[in-house]
This record gives C-alpha cells, sequence and structure tokens, in this order.
C-alpha cells in the first residue's frame, strides 16, 4: 500500500480535530443581568450609558474573560451595544460585577416602539444576547442570552 505525504496530512489534521474536541473544556454558558444603568453622556441621537453587569458562573472552573461584547434587543428593535477589553475573572460558580460602557439610540428606538400595533401592551420584550472572550486553551468565545419582560406599568 502507497502512503502519500497527502493521506498522512488529512490523518494527522482529524486526530488533532479529534484530540482537541476531547481535550477542549466543556462549560456551561454563564448568567449575565444588569445590575444597573447610569445615564453618563448623549444627546438626541446617541446616548452613552454606563451598565453594571453581573456575571454569575456556573462552572467548576474559573473564567478569566479577557473581553466582552452586549447587545439589547427590545420588542425585536436593537436598543443598545457595547465592546469592552478590560479583563476580569469570574470565580468557579461564583459571581462577580463588571461595568462596562454601552451605546444607544433611545429617540430611534421609542419611535420604531410607537408605531408598533400593540400599544395597549402592559410589558415589553426584550433580549440580552452577547459573547464573553475566554482565556482558556482550546476556547475563544462564550455566549450567552437572556430574555425577559420588561413591565411598562408605573410602580404602585
Amino acid at each position: 500500500m502507497l502512503i502519500t505525504s497527502r493521506w498522512v496530512v488529512w490523518v494527522f489534521t482529524v486526530c488533532v480535530a479529534v484530540g482537541c474536541s476531547l481535550v477542549a473544556p466543556k462549560l456551561e454558558r454563564p448568567e449575565v443581568s444588569v445590575v444597573s444603568i447610569e445615564l453618563v453622556s448623549g444627546n438626541l441621537f446617541q446616548q452613552n450609558f454606563l451598565v453594571k453587569l453581573e456575571v454569575q458562573n456556573p462552572n467548576s472552573r474559573a473564567l478569566p474573560v479577557t473581553g466582552l461584547h452586549v447587545e439589547l434587543n427590545v420588542a425585536g428593535e436593537r436598543l443598545a451595544s457595547g465592546v469592552s477589553n478590560r479583563p476580569f475573572v469570574v470565580p468557579a460558580q461564583g459571581t462577580t460585577q463588571f461595568e462596562m460602557t454601552i451605546t444607544a439610540n433611545v429617540a430611534l428606538a421609542l419611535l420604531k416602539l410607537s408605531q408598533r400595533g400593540d400599544s395597549h401592551s402592559d410589558s415589553i420584550d426584550y433580549d440580552l444576547t452577547g459573547s464573553a472572550s475566554i482565556d482558556l486553551p482550546f476556547l475563544r468565545d462564550l455566549p450567552f442570552h437572556q430574555r425577559g419582560s420588561l413591565s411598562l406599568r408605573a410602580p404602585q
């Protein structure tokens, strides 16, 4: 049987790919929730908010986060997004609070939301999505997603 170098390279590539997938850590997605939002600056077209996020790590190993990307969609409309490259570590089965700046166009979002047909609704749906860049071997990004509903009723 004649073994060509192309065949050897193919077998080596498959073995490395299978080996890496067996060695790569199996991590659960972190839970990310908003703790507070503070308007820092803005005008009619763009607002900058300082957002404090809480990251919960359900894993048995610490997550060394090197960056974070967050996008907030409300009622299907993109309301805000932000990127941070400030590193932090979320301890194993622990939580860490982290602040980052996000940019929004609230005026445009409110205009789009007011054009929706269900103005009698008592709540509005939101999606918080993004990914955390993780500094672990064989793992680069760990996505997260949180859905919820915001009440539009005034507190009583």
